[in-house]
């Protein structure tokens, strides 16, 4: 009854900590007395903050604070979200919202759309990179910041829009009234697209060799893989190249059903905490994809599930990995919904391991010595320079970008997957630290002064791919 006692307390500040004569010894523990002890500061402290600061706090503002301050002794993937933050929250988790699919930035003050996606109502309507979106609903964009302009653009599904939009060589604005859809944000993405807008997912067409690039692990990133693979294995697929470069992760149950398609048996991951059980996940044989080599290509960007994804695929000989040393982010967090789901707790509650047992998780103290991430396979070890990483930044943004162009047959490939908001974020999220493996004696180094770029960690991964297939020497065990 203390411990409930105390939690009315904290809900309800300035209350009386005073309890009837008797009840502590009769049903608490001395664990329950020291928790009361201990609440009884907490709530005399955040009293005397409400009642006596020299500056007026509402209530809200000072449990933020303290649940902040709480969170702070902890690792810097546990965080609190508030009910402000919730909608965006379960935007990045799901992947879906009502929106009209664009992607949009500021250029010189001036609002414009970075790119449609493919299949948009966006799209569907004909607006294309370029465009400058003058005013929403009839307020004029200028000074507007982006996450404003989000606010505008998004909205329940079935729900119109009006945007007047200068498009590029027309001095004249348009009006386009647009009708909100459920977009859902793609994550697996290719090299280069088809003339109806399509990804082309085959990179190498005399070779057969596929390339899929999968940015993070949302709840369909397994199905619109299986999707790409499906349509790979029809043109003819003899290898495939995965790019986990700059993915965040994302849902551990993604990453385990992909692990799932490239391998038949054995260990995908297993996680452990201090008061869950021990869980593991094992493949299973129906549709795994087989018969053919693989490469996945990682950066220091590459964590969480790129982790699972990579390590299972390395440890069981399934691919090898390409690039660099990869985060090292080896957590586990459960989102616990907190004030009825208005705001929630998204709190480290078990760490996981690699089906060799090896540890991921970079702790605060380790060293480049240390056992953690994933390594790149002998050989493989290839550090882009911060030049490097900049150009291919550039290179891959364009080739998402949906160039304008007639349309005579939309393109209707993984609904309508878009978000209004600028491009996504080239650092795992949640990460409050910028700590980065040294520079220094990684892999070659190369400035590419003035030359036309080269990828050289995916020139490495297609050439191992082209070697196992014309040496026809790949060993799917």
């Amino acid at each position: 009854m203390a411990r409930h006692a105390l939690f009315a307390l904290l809900l309800g500040l300035g209350v009386t900590l005073a309890m009837p004569a008797g009840i502590a010894d009769q049903s608490t523990t001395p664990k329950d007395d020291e928790y009361y002890e201990l609440y009884k500061v907490l709530v005399d402290t955040i009293d005397q903050v409400d009642r006596n600061y020299v500056q007026n706090l509402s209530r809200r503002e000072i449990i933020d604070a303290a649940i902040h301050g709480i969170l702070e002794k902890l690792d810097p993937y546990s965080s609190y979200i508030s009910p402000e933050e919730m909608t965006r929250f379960r935007d990045d988790v799901e992947h879906k919202f009502g929106g009209i699919g664009i992607q949009i930035s500021m250029e010189n003050g001036q609002l414009i759309v970075l790119s449609p996606l493919v299949g948009s109502p966006a799209y569907r309507a004909g607006l294309h990179a370029g465009d400058r979106i003058v005013k929403i609903e009839g307020d004029p964009t200028e000074g507007i910041t982006i996450d404003e302009a989000v606010k505008k653009l998004k909205g329940d599904s079935g729900t119109d829009v009006t945007l007047s939009l200068r498009h590029l060589g027309s001095p004249e604005p348009e009006d386009v009234t647009l009708t909100r859809e459920v977009v859902s944000v793609a994550t697996v993405l290719g090299d280069s697209r088809k003339k109806n807008d399509a990804w082309d997912w085959m990179y190498d067409h005399e070779l057969g060799i596929g390339y899929i690039r999968i940015t993070a692990f949302s709840r369909e990133t397994a199905s619109d893989l299986r999707d790409a693979l499906n349509a790979l294995e029809d043109e003819g697929l003899h290898g495939l190249v995965i790019d986990l470069r700059f993915n965040p992760g994302g849902l551990l149950t993604s990453a385990i059903e992909i692990c799932d398609m490239f391998i038949d048996e054995g260990r995908i991951v297993s996680t452990q905490g201090r008061n869950t059980p021990e869980r593991i996940w094992d493949a299973k044989a129906p549709g795994t994809f087989s018969g053919f080599p693989m490469a996945i290509i990682v950066n220091r960007y590459s964590a969480s599930a790129s982790e699972i994804l990579s390590a299972c695929l390395q440890d069981h000989h399934r691919a090898i990995i390409v690039g660099e040393r990869t985060w090292g982010k080896g957590s586990v967090q459960n989102v616990v919904e907190l004030e009825g789901g208005t705001s929630a707790l998204k709190l480290t509650t078990a760490s996981y391991r690699r089906p060799s047992g090896k540890n991921i998780h970079r702790f605060p103290d380790a060293t480049e010595e240390d056992e953690w991430g994933v390594m790149p396979n002998d050989d493989y070890l290839i550090r882009l320079t911060p030049n490097e990483m900049r150009q291919l930044v550039m290179i891959r943004r364009d080739r998402d970008i949906v160039q304008w162009h007639a349309k005579d047959a939309p393109a209707q490939e993984n609904d309508a997957k878009a978000d209004e908001t600028e491009p996504p974020s080239d650092s795992p999220q949640g990460d409050e630290t910028n700590t980065e493996p040294s520079d220094e004696n990684e892999g070659e180094q190369s400035d590419g002064g003035g030359e036309e770029f080269v990828d050289r960690q995916f020139e490495a991964a297609l050439g191992y791919i082209r070697s196992q297939l014309t040496g026809d020497h790949f060993d799917d065990e």
